[in-house]
């Protein structure tokens, strides 16, 4: 994407969330490759800037832990017979300290511990993975199984459990069922900061997209229901969540949109590599996370090439 393309971009992300109602003031930060998106709710609390809104944090990288979504077109034995390629994902994982991958297509299911491996071999801390059985269960989805995977840095979070895939059987409403996982965040020390947060990673079946979408919210009341009203939840993936797929009044009209929940990636955004305009990467939190929620969030257009994605990383912050 060229400068001019991400200032436009930027542009069109500020007109739209300055007409979203709760919404009073933000500020857009252009640098090389991402775009940073800074949302302020109204609030009367003290401490309010001149413009009305509560002061941007200004925080060090080290003071916040970066999570990502990102979908790795048709991550298989192919791809990762590519050392340029490879080389490519690895550099751009470590970015982050958490990553939700989509896609990973290896019916060995050998690729995610390869990657990881790669990842290791490369980086100075000691990453680990939460690794999905293959999603499509049902028989009528056996034709299109893929596994997701969230990669995390050991000394930023901690796997709490055992992830798995949400239980389809009985409504078979995905192609591909989410993946629910929990984990603790640690703090700068890399101790517990008592701070614990689930996340549901999803890849719609395009066709289906407006369907699987509304359908998630079931699945998040469903896992509410079964642990204590849990509140601290974050719904990210690659969501098909634009362009042919849905547009904004159906999106709008989604229980997926009822006021619990916060669109960190909003309708104008472009998440995809190729010269498509869509916002198919989507990041949804349930609430502002116990108040870890920082409120920024970004696309990684650095991935500008189609080997590698056809996807960006879409990003957010969370405080340590």
């Amino acid at each position: 994407m060229g400068s001019m393309d991400g200032y436009l971009q930027a542009l069109s992300l500020v007109a739209i969330l300055i007409l979203a109602p709760m919404t009073i003031h933000l500020i857009v930060h252009k640098e090389e490759n991402t775009v940073f998106i800074y949302v302020e709710t109204e609030s009367e609390d003290e401490g309010e800037d001149e413009l009305g809104g509560r002061e941007i944090p200004q925080l060090n990288r080290s003071e916040v832990a970066r999570i990502a979504t990102f979908n790795i077109k048709v991550f298989g034995k192919t791809k990762m017979g590519k050392p340029d390629v490879v080389s490519q994902l690895v550099d751009t994982v470590l970015q982050y300290d958490m990553v939700a991958v989509q896609e990973v297509k290896d019916i060995d299911q050998t690729v995610p511990y390869d990657f990881l491996d790669e990842i290791n071999n490369v980086s100075e801390n000691t990453w680990n993975m939460s690794l999905s059985p293959r999603s499509g269960i049902q028989e009528d989805d056996q034709s299109s199984q893929e596994q997701y995977v969230y990669y995390y840095n050991t000394s930023v979070f901690r796997e709490v459990g055992q992830g798995q895939l949400y239980n389809d059987s009985l409504g078979d409403y995905f192609q591909r069922e989410p993946y629910i996982a929990t984990f603790e965040l640690l703090n700068e020390s890399g101790n517990s900061s008592g701070f614990d947060f689930t996340l549901f990673t999803v890849h719609t079946k395009p066709a289906l997209a407006l369907e699987e979408i509304n359908s998630l919210h079931d699945v998040v009341e469903s896992y509410r229901e079964n642990n204590s009203a849990e509140t601290d939840l974050v719904i990210l993936g690659d969501f098909n969540a634009d362009c042919s797929y849905a547009n904004s009044q159906e999106l709008w009209e989604s229980p997926m949109r009822l006021p619990q929940y916060n669109w960190l990636v909003n309708d104008l955004a472009d998440t995809t590599v190729s010269s498509t305009d869509c916002a198919y990467d989507r990041i949804v939190t349930l609430g502002d996370l116990n108040g870890r929620l920082v409120g920024s969030w970004g696309i990684d257009t650095s991935v500008d090439d189609t080997d590698v994605s056809d996807h960006y990383p879409v990003w957010f912050d969370l405080y340590r």
